[in-house]
């Protein structure tokens, strides 16, 4: 069933903090859009469509993402960047226990202090959605990208 248009832009809200804790942060409070039991993947679309389990990022609980932020703050060696995520055409679904099943396009772009702007990623997510505390929350995100090459420099959570 088709989402009211109040839960529609409370589906679209979760959506747009989810970009900015990414791209302008604080990233630290970015695990907290995600429930305690929660399932992160980013998997190759050609994974996904063949139902697949291999991903590049493969995180099983809110304490897991967390461990991901502090790595890519604290022990990952990387090159500073930036990141912009544009995400557009967020569509959510009812489901009969009141979650939402929710479907959205991305696409990341990445600044480099010394280089152009390029796309680091697209692709869709395809996301559970649950109720808790009358926040939204994610209870599992499917970060469905198109290449089947992914840059190196994929560090941060898409």
């Amino acid at each position: 069933m088709s989402l009211d248009s109040a839960r529609q832009r409370q589906l679209e809200a979760l959506y747009d903090r989810y970009a900015e804790l990414l791209d302008d942060g604080p990233l630290e409070d970015w695990p907290a859009l995600f429930e305690e039991e929660c399932d992160y993947r980013v998997i190759p679309r050609d994974n996904h469509d063949q139902g697949l389990p291999m991903a590049i990022i493969r995180c099983e609980s809110r304490g897991m993402l967390m461990d991901r932020v502090r790595s890519v703050q604290e022990t990952i060696m990387h090159e500073p960047r930036y990141l912009r995520h544009q995400i557009t055409n967020i569509r959510g679904t009812g489901r009969a226990d009141g979650g939402i099943d929710a479907v959205a396009h991305y696409l990341v772009v990445e600044v480099l202090p010394d280089r152009l702007p390029q796309i680091l990623s697209v692709g869709r997510y395809l996301s559970r959605v649950v109720e808790d505390g009358g926040d939204l929350r994610f209870a599992g995100m499917r970060v469905v990208y198109d290449s089947v090459l992914v840059p190196n420099s994929i560090v941060y959570p898409l």
